[in-house]
Order: C-alpha cells, then structure tokens, then sequence
C-alpha cells in the first residue's frame, strides 16, 4: 500500500518568521527558489506604490482648513517659493522660503505678538498630514490655551525651514511644525513636528530645532507626542533655547514605566 508523503511547502519557510509579530520590518520573508516569495513580492510593490503616491498626490489644503474651521480654528493658507511639486522635489531651497503671496497674506495677518505660531506643511507625505493633523491639534491646542496663538498656517509645499519665516512675522518665540516625514515602505503616513525656540528666519538651523518623528497609527501616539512636545516647550520656556542642547526627558520616565511593568523587551 503506497503512501502519501506530505507534501513540501512551495517557499521555504524562515525560522525567523516568528518574529514578524513584533515589528512590521521585512524580516523572516522566506523564499522560493532563490527569490522572494509572490506574496512578499506583491506586499513590496503594494508599499512602494503606497509611498510614490504620499509624495505625489497633492494635499486638498481646502478640505483640511474646513475641517480646523469645523473644530472652531482659524488658519491661513500660504505656499513657498516652490510653485509646483517637480520643482519642490528639485529645489529644497525653494520650500524654505515664502511666496511672496504668502508674506504679504502674513503681513496683513500678524498685527499683534504671538507667543507660538503653528505651522502645517504637506512635506513629503501628503498622506500624513491628511491623516493626523486635524486630530493631533485637536489634542494639543486645548494644552496651549494659556498661549496667544495666531491663525495655523497651512503651507503648501513647504520644508521644515519655513516656519522660521512665519514665527518671525508674528516675532514669536515658538514655532511648532508639523509636516509629512518622508515615506517609508512600512509607514507611508508618518508625520514629524518641528520645535524651535526663538526661531529666525536665515539665521536658526537643524541644530536649533528639535524633532518628534514617526507619528501614525502604528508608531507614537497623539498622546505620546503631546506629552513630548509640552517637555520640550517647558523646558525651553526655562532654559531658553531648543535643538541639540535640549533632550527630550520624557524618554527615560518612559523606560522606567516599562521597567516597572515587566516588559520582556527590557528583561
């Protein structure tokens, strides 16, 4: 009587493949022949295509100022340098700087002092922005309310550097950046905030600013990031200064609570 041997799985399995619960990297993949198999193959181009289409697909900045209007918050829409977004993509100098549009907009805005501006910017990720903005100062605006707050600037194709041109034409000392963070294949929608204490614009460099990065549904919360961004404003409100000089504190009470816990990953 012949019997049936079991039959051998098409791709070859990765012992590693267990581990693929605990992150969304591309590990434990397995193969098939000496390639990837069809599933992990069609999942890539899924993720590349899904990241083409946060850097290309523009935001609808009409839509995202009615929704803050909904919520009860005034914005203002400005645009950089960079009119279109081949020539974005081509001229990070240009995102950097404002139309000319934009500061006459600000000129005729910023009549008195704030102490913070909030700046929006599409970035690299429309996707983000359209994702978590809203929601995100939803959260973070009730925790400001003892700050004088001009309307939240939506800048079309802007770069992180911008918001030292707004903050200066309100002669703030705080500028709070959101923009869309470059994609990843695992994250297409992440998105970035930007602080700089007493920004310039010409004059305040990456150095000078701190970032709080990776904020989507399967990386840092709402709540996670606010909690890190009042530190941040707390302790430059004292020290008086951001960037390299200021840390972000909130980390190690993090890793205590993780201690205390018991988290297998710190065991």
């Amino acid at each position: 009587m012949a019997v049936n041997k079991p039959e051998q799985p098409i791709a070859t399995p990765d012992p590693w493949q267990t581990l693929r619960e605990f992150t969304p990297a591309r590990i434990g993949l397995g193969r098939a022949g000496m390639s990837l198999p069809t599933q992990a193959s069609l999942d890539f181009q899924l993720a590349h295509a899904l990241a083409r289409d946060a850097v290309n697909i523009p935001l609808d900045f009409t839509h995202l100022a009615e929704a803050l209007a909904a919520r009860g918050l005034a914005s203002l829409t400005l645009a950089s340098q960079a009119d279109n977004q081949r020539l974005y993509l081509q001229r990070p100098d240009l995102g950097r700087l404002l139309a000319e549009s934009a500061a006459e907009t600000l000129r005729r805005h910023a009549t008195h002092q704030a102490d913070a501006v909030i700046v929006v910017a599409d970035g690299l990720s429309s996707k983000a922005i359209a994702c978590h903005a809203e929601n995100f100062l939803a959260l973070l605006l009730p925790a400001l309310q003892s700050y004088a707050l001009p309307p939240v600037c939506l800048v079309r194709h802007g770069r992180v550097a911008i918001g030292d041109a707004i903050a200066e034409q309100f002669a703030a000392r705080l500028c709070i950046l959101l923009i869309g963070e470059r994609p990843g294949l695992s994250s297409p929608d992440s998105m970035g905030i930007y602080f700089t204490y007493r920004p310039r614009a010409g004059i305040s460099t990456d150095a000078d600013r701190n970032c709080i990065s990776n904020i989507h549904h399967n990386g840092l919360s709402y709540a996670q990031a606010v909690q890190k961004l009042l530190f941040l404003i707390k302790e430059a409100e004292q020290r008086q200064l951001s960037g390299v000089e200021l840390k972000d504190g909130t980390v190690e009470a993090v890793l205590d609570n993780q201690q205390a816990s018991g988290c297998f990953l710190l065991g």
